[in-house]
């Protein structure tokens, strides 16, 4: 039982998955008003972390900050109220710097319109190889990447039912951020009729660089807050193909859904956050595991 003008803070530290967290964490917590600033080291972080005695005087309200070893810091503000239990869950996305791998994305696995398309595939720096050869010869930040990239595509549908990802007809570069496909010529006008209902809207392609012979054909974008599927079109004139440059934006969604404190973006956007992103903010889930 809390003492009178006291309260209790049940916390619950889970991944993206929603399961308690296999880590260990030091919790700072930060009255907005008084100078109280309780500190907690080395706690269990696969058990409900139960801290007691928390100021609930003037508003209760409290910085709570949660530093894991494996997964980003986050910070949340909670209110405590006198001589009650308040409990709340924080969920914390794994740091990028600590993966060591990812696993479950075996060829056999992967769902048959990726195997497909992975078959009639010649990818730049790894020409000679398609199918199951293709799949191990990627590297896990671009299996990754491919992975994030056509689950979201499976799950982003035209009114006429298909899906982006049956357009995509083969892959000619993987990236962790992005991958180069040669597509059904018929995406971009379909892409295009979608702006009619707010699937996509069109966006700036200037800093997507078109392959030797195309030139730019449009970029559209999504309408996620975060995690949004970007498609930038580049066509050749001669041939009438199209080849589509495709992306998930933006790591920012890792600041914003999650709290992450001390984050700074520099260069690509990493795979690893997308995969949390999707997870937590879409209900889509990649189809693999981050390995920390």
């Amino acid at each position: 039982m809390n003492e009178e003008g006291k309260g209790e803070l049940d916390l619950a530290v889970v991944d993206v998955y929603h399961n308690p967290l296999s880590d260990s964490v030091d919790v700072f917590l930060r009255h907005t008003v008084l100078a109280e600033t309780p500190t907690f080291r080395g706690l269990d972080a696969s058990k409900i972390l139960k801290i007691s005695g928390l100021d609930a005087s003037q508003g209760g309200i409290h910085s709570v900050l949660v530093f894991p070893r494996r997964y980003r810091p986050i910070s949340q503000f909670v209110t405590i109220n006198e001589e009650k239990v308040t409990s709340k869950i924080f969920v914390l996305p794994v740091d990028p710097g600590k993966v060591t791998g990812i696993e479950g994305s075996d060829f056999a696995g992967l769902p048959t319109d990726l195997q497909v398309l992975l078959n009639n595939s010649s990818v730049e720096g790894l020409e000679g190889k398609n199918g199951p050869d293709l799949f191990v010869s990627l590297t896990d930040t671009q299996k990754a990447g491919m992975l994030n990239i056509f689950a979201k595509m499976q799950h982003t549908t035209f009114q006429n039912k298909r899906p982006v990802v049956s357009y995509i007809q083969s892959l000619s570069r993987v990236r962790g951020d992005r991958f180069f496909a040669q597509v059904d010529k018929s995406l971009r006008d379909t892409t295009i009729d979608s702006l009619n209902y707010n699937l996509f809207h069109e966006v700036s392609g200037e800093l997507h660089t078109p392959p030797p012979e195309f030139a730019p054909a449009g970029s559209y974008k999504t309408f996620d807050h975060y995690g949004n599927l970007q498609l930038t079109f580049f066509s050749n004139p001669s041939t009438l193909e199209f080849i589509v440059d495709a992306d998930i934006d933006d790591a920012q969604g890792i600041e914003h859904i999650f709290q992450v404190i001390r984050n700074v973006f520099t260069g690509a956007t990493n795979p690893y956050d997308i995969h949390e992103i999707l997870l937590e903010y879409q209900n889509i889930d990649p189809g693999y595991r981050l390995i920390v």
